[in-house]
């Protein structure tokens, strides 16, 4: 289970966003309106879908010129699946999001599939790639839909964003 079911679990309900078994079923953006305060984008995935290269370039044209254009975007929560070692083209999104001074934090999905050791293995390898290009890492969260663990610190971290924007545009 990836991004919808995390969607689902950080929103408390179950069939909010649709969840597949086969990657790349996400093929449009689709916008969440959560409690009528604030939206969560489920953007296709642009790793492991088994979909034709023309496909793959318009997904990450879609994906590139969402991010650049979005003005009023408040954080980008890039989920990356810890059960696999770091991904070429997951570091070279996060890269591609710093040279565009996009905020973002790093999501780490799926804790619970696998042995801890090999887990904490790929997190650890994972950072070790990124402080090649990073004077200083974003920030994680690690996670899993199933047992909710994690859920509770990034809807806290959340709800701290919304409240930073609601207070500075009172100013």
């Amino acid at each position: 289970m990836g991004k919808s079911s995390l969607i689902n679990a950080l929103t408390n309900r179950k069939k909010l966003a649709l969840v597949s078994k086969t990657p790349g079923k996400t093929k449009v953006l689709n916008l969440f309106l959560i409690n009528k305060k604030w939206n969560i984008l489920d953007l296709p995935g642009y790793g492991y879908a088994k979909i034709s290269q023309e496909n793959r370039y318009q997904w990450s044209k879609m994906i590139m010129d969402y991010f650049i254009m979005r003005k009023n975007l408040v954080n980008a929560f890039v989920l990356i699946d810890c059960n696999i070692p770091p991904q070429v083209i997951d570091l070279s999104f996060i890269n591609f999001l710093g040279e565009k001074q996009i905020p973002f934090s790093i999501v780490f999905t799926k804790t619970d599939k696998s042995r801890k050791a090999l887990i904490q293995n790929n997190i650890r390898l994972f950072k070790e790639q990124l402080q090649f290009h990073w004077e200083e890492l974003p920030l994680f969260f690690y996670t899993s839909s199933e047992k909710k663990t994690g859920i509770d610190e990034l809807m806290t971290y959340i709800e701290e964003l919304n409240n930073s924007i609601q207070s500075s545009q009172r100013i």
